[in-house]
């Protein structure tokens, strides 16, 4: 018989008194994990899903988005052009214009290794 084959049924045979072995005395099961939490936004009514409403102005599709009433975005189409956005980032009415959402997010980074 090849080794090759032969080392997989010896490792096999050296985890069954691991596995036959009962847990030590005095030792207790660890409890399932309770399911997380509801979200409290919902609980004080507030809804976690944008709100979007579209109308048409001048011939410019315009896209509002709301969450929990308050306007944080609007997305403009124009009939023969690019969409651009208009974000509201702390909330005090100082509309930015952006013609794309990709270019000023910035995600989070962690440094995984250093050579």
């Amino acid at each position: 018989m090849r080794l090759s084959r032969l080392l997989p049924v010896l490792a096999a045979l050296a985890t069954l008194p691991a596995l036959a072995a009962d847990r030590p005395a005095g030792l207790i099961p660890v409890p399932d994990v309770p399911p997380p939490p509801a979200a409290t936004n919902l609980d004080q009514g507030g809804d976690l899903e944008p709100q979007v409403t579209i109308t048409q102005r001048e011939g410019d599709k315009v896209e509002e988005y709301r969450v929990n009433g308050q306007l944080y975005m609007i997305k403009v189409t124009p009939p023969n052009g690019i969409p651009y956005y208009l974000m509201d980032d702390d909330g005090k009415g100082d509309w930015i214009r952006r013609d794309s959402l990709g270019t000023h997010l910035k995600p989070p980074m962690w440094v995984i290794h250093r050579f």
